[in-house]
């Protein structure tokens, strides 16, 4: 399967991808609470990890199929970076060939209930890991490596918690009037929209999925801008130029 084949197959890989998710997390929670350990509820199914498995194996595909070694490809193992503000960060995939970084990709998601802090948590998260980058890479730390694509791609739980608008406190100045009346799903919308126009990542993708449908792989793309399918078109365009 070339390139153009992945992307006439991305919506069916995709779907794949999505039904990987809510079936480890339900396999998860499963054996923790038959083991006794199901600890803080649905936090059992987070702290298991390899839920976002489906999503890396998409990104190698079409990292792979473009042209670049998978021995140049990492997960799991070696996907540490230097850091500008610590030591190292560790990616989710890191590709690298010949000591030139030629691109690391962040994969994240929310299932409820606790959406408010959690969106807090993950969005100082991802700018603060792409501000120690991009830092870093103008320190040369990553030696003469030409710009890489930096991605970061967001799943959240399509629930009546996320769709319903959030109140926000105002005891000193007004906030940004995009925010007025916004969800939770709203938010991280605009969230993953202005890490791509500030620059602080070269594609970003968001993507909603219920745990009832995403069982069957069904999810919803908010957005355009913001699909599987540009994302994939940006990181194929950028890695083909290092084959």
């Amino acid at each position: 399967m070339n390139q153009h084949e992945i992307l006439r197959h991305l919506p069916d890989l995709s779907s794949k991808a999505v039904a990987h998710y809510w079936q480890t997390r339900a396999t998860q929670r499963k054996k923790q609470e038959q083991a006794g350990k199901a600890d803080q509820g649905l936090r059992s199914a987070v702290t298991g990890g390899a839920q976002m498995n489906g999503f890396i194996d998409l990104f190698t595909k079409l990292v792979t199929q473009s042209g670049i070694p998978e021995r140049y490809v990492f997960r799991k193992k070696a996907i540490e970076l230097p850091g500008f503000f610590r030591p190292t960060k560790e990616w989710d995939l890191l590709v690298v060939r010949e000591r030139t970084l030629i691109a690391a990709v962040e994969a994240k998601s929310q299932v409820g209930p606790s959406f408010g802090n959690n969106f807090n948590n993950r969005t100082e998260e991802a700018m603060g890991s792409a501000l120690d980058l991009w830092t870093a890479y103008r320190e040369h730390a990553y030696l003469d490596s030409p710009q890489p694509f930096l991605g970061y791609f967001f799943m959240l739980e399509d629930c009546t918690a996320s769709n319903r608008p959030v109140s926000i406190q105002e005891p000193h100045f007004k906030v940004f009037p995009e925010f007025r009346g916004a969800s939770y799903m709203r938010r991280y919308e605009l969230f993953c929209r202005k890490l791509v126009l500030e620059r602080h990542y070269t594609a970003s993708a968001f993507i909603t999925s219920s745990s009832h449908e995403g069982l069957k792989g069904i999810f919803k793309t908010p957005a355009d801008d913001l699909s599987i399918e540009r994302f994939a078109k940006i990181l194929i365009a950028h890695v083909t130029t290092f084959v």
